[in-house]
């Protein structure tokens, strides 16, 4: 009875992760020449923690605050919210992560005259900070 409580759990764990992890498997892909941008803030503990501010004021509505994607706004998007933590998310490199906040896809806005190239920079820290 335990074993098949222990599979059971499993599974639900599975189903419930395959859930969150859903938004990720998307195919929204940069360009190529995307992983060609270099972050000038990188390791920039104050741009950093600028990343963070911005991310709580514009982000965390949807992407929540660990960056999960279960923001309340999110939650009720038919396309889920990026969830930073996926490793669909952790190997895309700065630069592809730039260009999406920058271009954006429905339901995710497009960034580029909102905030300014630096302040996107800054919140690629901050992101990058969340999967720490």
């Amino acid at each position: 009875m335990k074993a098949n409580f222990s599979y059971l759990l499993v599974m639900v764990l599975f189903i419930i992760g395959g859930q969150f992890t859903f938004a990720q498997e998307s195919d929204w892909k940069a360009p190529k020449t995307a992983d060609a941008l270099k972050n000038p803030f990188k390791g920039n503990a104050k741009a950093t923690a600028e990343g963070k501010r911005i991310y709580e004021q514009m982000c965390v509505l949807c992407h929540g605050v660990k960056g999960k994607g279960n923001g309340e706004a999110g939650l009720t998007l038919d396309k889920k919210p990026a969830n930073f933590l996926a490793f669909k998310v952790k190997k895309e490199s700065d630069g592809v992560i730039f260009w999406k906040i920058t271009n954006g896809k429905a339901p995710m806005a497009a960034y580029e005259e909102l905030l300014t190239e630096d302040q996107r920079w800054q919140l690629v820290n901050y992101i990058r900070e969340l999967e720490k």
